[in-house]
């Protein structure tokens, strides 16, 4: 099971989706049932990214997001979330990965 955030820093900020990312992530490590995760950057457009969670199946990630701590842990990456359309597909190289 994958998990795709879509993300992407205000201009005054360009480190802010790197920066909650990492920190999103050391507060993850341990999490039962993820896998792992990547933060992935644009090759077309560089202030995009999407984080890619993956899961061991769909019930271990909706039992995390369904706890009580997935709000909290999720937050600091929540301002820089990207609702705008992706496009039918993208390019994207890994940044980091946990």
């Amino acid at each position: 099971m994958r998990v795709f955030v879509y993300a992407a820093p205000p201009d005054d900020q360009p480190d802010a989706v790197d920066d909650a990312y990492h920190q999103i992530s050391a507060d993850l490590a341990g999490t039962p049932g993820l896998v792992g995760n990547e933060l992935m950057r644009s090759a077309t457009a560089p202030h995009s990214f999407v984080v890619m969670s993956e899961w061991e199946n769909l019930a271990a990630f909706q039992a995390w997001e369904q706890g009580q701590n997935h709000r909290n842990t999720t937050a600091p990456l929540r301002p820089y979330q990207d609702a705008r359309p992706a496009g039918s597909f993208g390019l994207y190289e890994v940044v980091a990965s946990y």
